[in-house]
């Protein structure tokens, strides 16, 4: 489907080159997070470790119970000496979370535990690699312990929470129901801005917490002027510390992570849907803006030419000025809601080439992450069990299992008696 030459995509926009869609924001995010956790060999082998040291402490739950025991007298003993202050919602219990596949910020919860725990885990991963009693775990435990107490380690912990740090607030956004648009492109800049002032001018300051912290864990510190030497790789490709940490990793990560954003949020998907945000009708079109909504009829050239453009940049001032005076388009919330009143007060006759504009908008697919947990809920509802499921009851299926929060709300005397009429029962519920 993804075929540059004959894939579907590039196919129907052979037919029509006006064709646009837009892909969940929330799943291009989580590719370009991802993208990044593959092609870069160290961060891949960065988050194989988290992995494996995730899986041997929360295997068992002896290790569980260990590490919550161990940081609630490290926590005990921080208060008592004045490092950390108590108070309402402070220093409450943590564990180290096991990052899901689908959802990166998962990943950013467990890197932040991982920080505030690294001590504890330590001490942990210490005692099952000499537990004689943990024959399966003890050699994983052995090679997790060498490579959490090395300095590219906490590098590469710190540099992926930073990074997913910064992401995170627009992860979240786009993954709401009620999804601000204009918002959600706002958080993109901003996500890009803040990476490219790190790549900038945060590598003096992030290097002082990577040291801080090794200093901290008695982690070795290396010298940024000696020579970093990478296991199986030619003498003669040597090069600095300062320069593998800097440009090899924090450099090039950066760099790959803009790139990937760039690459999945073009400037063609944002701005069309800024520019769709411009005909809502909510709050009296409160975010109407001509000259966004002129670009917008540029990206449909065959549907409107030059003539069409001028003459529109005119019927605009007017139908605004039109639907903003009049009682009918007070309570609209939604473009499809303007359509469909465009049409019962014939609005789509004197104002044809507006009413074209919004049903342009209309049949652009944009696909949200609803869409995408829709299709999630299906492999729960349509399973082994169930997969002669018919259409009807797997909708209704669906819609009681995506709507939880609805139908918690309804009462069961009120299900109970709508299931008695629905035909005559031999005995009352």
């Amino acid at each position: 489907m993804r075929g540059e030459y004959n894939g579907l995509k590039a196919l129907i926009l052979k037919e029509n080159p006006s064709a646009y869609y837009i892909h969940c924001f929330a799943h291009q995010l989580q590719l370009a997070l991802v993208a990044v956790a593959q092609k870069h060999p160290k961060i891949e082998t960065f988050f194989t470790t988290v992995h494996r040291l995730v899986n041997i402490v929360g295997g068992s739950a002896k290790w569980s119970d260990l590490i919550r025991e161990n940081q609630r007298l490290k926590i005990l003993e921080s208060l008592s000496v004045g490092e950390i202050s108590s108070g309402r919602g402070l220093n409450q219990e943590i564990t180290l979370q096991r990052p899901g596949d689908t959802r990166w910020g998962s990943h950013y919860s467990c890197l932040i535990n991982l920080i505030a725990m690294f001590s504890t885990i330590v001490d942990v991963i210490e005692m099952i690699a000499t537990d004689t009693t943990s024959t399966e775990t003890r050699g994983d435990a052995c090679i997790s312990l060498e490579l959490m107490l090395r300095f590219e380690f906490a590098f590469n912990l710190y540099l992926m929470k930073k990074i997913l740090g910064i992401s995170n607030e627009l992860s979240r956004t786009l993954q709401t129901k009620d999804q601000d648009i204009v918002n959600a492109m706002k958080l993109v800049q901003i996500c890009k801005t803040q990476l490219q002032t790190m790549r900038d001018d945060g590598w003096d300051s992030f290097l002082g917490v990577i040291c801080s912290f090794g200093e901290t864990h008695m982690i070795n510190v290396p010298d940024m002027d000696d020579m970093f030497v990478t296991v199986g790789c030619s003498r003669r490709e040597t090069v600095t510390n300062l320069h593998h940490f800097r440009v090899e990793m924090f450099y090039a990560v950066i760099d790959m992570q803009l790139q990937e954003l760039n690459d999945h949020f073009s400037e063609v998907n944002s701005d069309l849907l800024i520019y769709v945000a411009c005909l809502s009708p909510s709050n009296s079109f409160a975010d109407f803006d001509k000259i966004k909504l002129i670009r917008l009829c540029q990206y449909y050239p065959v549907d409107f030419d030059a003539a069409n453009i001028l003459e529109l940049d005119d019927q605009l001032d007017t139908i605004i000025l039109d639907m903003r005076t009049s009682e009918d388009f007070e309570e609209l919330q939604g473009i499809s809601n303007l359509a469909q009143k465009l049409i019962v007060k014939n609005k789509h006759e004197v104002y044809p080439l507006a009413y074209k504009l919004v049903t342009l908008t209309l049949v652009l697919p944009v696909a949200t992450a609803i869409v995408e947990r829709a299709f999630s809920a299906m492999t729960y509802v349509k399973n082994r069990l169930r997969n002669r499921i018919g259409d009807q009851w797997l909708n209704d299926s669906l819609i009681a299992y995506i709507e939880k929060d609805v139908f918690d709300k309804i009462e069961n005397d009120v299900i109970m008696e709508h299931y008695q009429s629905m035909r005559i029962r031999r005995e009352q519920l």
